[in-house]
């Protein structure tokens, strides 16, 4: 009996302290609190051929790193490199390090029109690879290799994009694709198809089986 009134006891106790403090409610860092107050820079650097396209096309630049990002750009002219830092206002952190992707997607030699879906997405990288990483050529062996991957006009090169919704850069030995990982990696292996020597003919049925298949997936 005894027993049985101690724990009555215990709740009653219990019950009786004072109500539990509130929980405490913080409200959202801004991103340049996140930091310490301190302001956060990207540079990138431009490319002594890649100078005079930044020139032409520098407003359609600038509009929507500062604008929509809300990320202060200036090209330093004495050190030939894009500089980039957030501001008071920026909405997201990562915000900063997309316009830097950006940046340096339009000085690979992409276009700003494909450039600008890497401020878009989320989920868009740029690979970057050389000839001689698939297999060591020489002399009239790589112009050859490069021609392959180009095609007669383009021809080549156009089909593996939009077979692979990807964006694809062929600078000398260089070649840079901007895309999905997935399709990155379909659109690397038709390339270092054609680098090895296949016919285009048989790299475009392969791509039509992968990407029926990719199609099938989603």
């Amino acid at each position: 009996m005894a027993s049985s009134e101690a724990p009555a006891a215990a709740m009653e106790v219990e019950g009786s302290g004072p109500p539990a403090p509130p929980r405490p409610q913080f409200e959202a860092l801004k991103p340049h609190e996140m930091s310490d107050g301190l302001v956060q820079f990207r540079k990138v650097p431009v490319p002594p051929h890649r100078y005079a396209p930044l020139k032409r096309n520098w407003m359609e630049i600038y509009t929507p790193v500062y604008e929509q990002m809300k990320i202060d750009i200036r090209m330093n002219l004495k050190a030939r490199r894009v500089e980039l830092k957030t501001r008071s206002d920026t909405p997201d952190v990562s915000n900063l390090q997309k316009c830097a992707d950006f940046i340096h997607a339009f000085m690979l030699g992409f276009d700003v029109a494909d450039a600008i879906a890497l401020l878009r997405l989320d989920d868009l990288y740029v690979d970057s690879f050389e000839i001689k990483d698939v297999k060591t050529l020489r002399g009239e062996h790589l112009s050859r290799a490069i021609g392959r991957l180009s095609g007669k006009g383009g021809k080549t090169k156009f089909a593996i994009e939009n077979s692979t919704r990807t964006r694809i850069v062929i600078a000398d030995t260089k070649i840079h694709i901007l895309g999905s990982f997935l399709n990155i990696k379909v659109a690397r292996d038709s390339l270092s198809s054609l680098i090895l020597g296949s016919p285009a003919g048989k790299v475009y049925s392969k791509l039509r089986a992968v990407t029926a298949r990719l199609a099938e997936k989603y």
